[in-house]
This record gives structure tokens, C-alpha cells and sequence, in this order.
């Protein structure tokens, strides 16, 4: 599982940031992280062959993949999310990020908007 965070930086570019959840143990042979605050879900369904060129996150989201993959380009790098991996975007101004669905499934994935 990889926590990746897409983010607008100073230089008014998109950039990725690699997020490692702080564990705690709660006593029962299980661990806890922190809370990402959020409201509802949307739940998305994305054909295999999309793409969508240079954009901006439509708001602060988790964006967690359940089916299917997509490569989110930002900053001159590529970075592939497939089933199991959680964006955190956050790019809402400047340059935004390509995204390009990789088939051959439709990629499904949930959006929890954050506070």
C-alpha cells in the first residue's frame, strides 16, 4: 500500500510526496494511525482508455483506489496508484497533474473530501 500526496509547492508546480501513517498500538495485537478528517464519499468509476490532461485537484480529497490503476504525472515524474493505494490531493492551484488511466479494467476509486 503506498500513501502518496500530490501538493502545489512555491513554485506553483505539482509535486508528490511519499506519506507514511504514524502507527500506535491500541493493546489488542492491532495499531492505529492517525485520523484524516473528512465528510461522505463519491464513489468514482473511470473507463480503462481515459485520460485527462493538465488539471487540478477539484478540492482537498483521499482518493483511494479499490480496482484498475491510473498514472498521475506531476513535476516531470509518473507515479502508478493501483488497487489498495491512497492519493492525498491536494494541488488546487498552479500547474495541476495529468492522470491516465491504465487498463485494461475500469479503475474504481473512492473520494473522501478533507477538512
Amino acid at each position: 500500500m503506498a500513501i502518496i500526496r500530490i501538493y502545489t509547492g512555491p513554485d506553483g508546480r505539482s509535486h508528490f510526496e511519499d506519506v507514511a501513517p504514524r502507527f500506535r498500538s491500541v493493546g489488542d495485537k492491532s495499531e492505529t494511525a492517525e485520523l484524516l478528517p473528512g465528510s461522505g464519499i463519491v464513489v468514482r468509476r473511470f473507463e480503462a482508455d481515459r485520460s485527462n490532461p493538465w488539471h487540478h485537484a477539484p478540492g482537498r480529497y483521499a482518493v483511494f483506489t479499490l480496482t484498475g490503476a491510473v498514472d498521475i504525472e506531476s513535476d516531470g515524474t509518473v507515479r502508478r496508484l493501483g488497487a489498495g493505494d491512497i492519493l492525498i490531493a491536494e494541488d488546487l492551484t498552479g500547474q495541476g497533474h495529468v492522470t491516465r488511466e491504465v487498463g485494461p479494467a475500469p479503475r474504481v476509486s473512492i473520494f473522501v473530501p478533507l477538512g
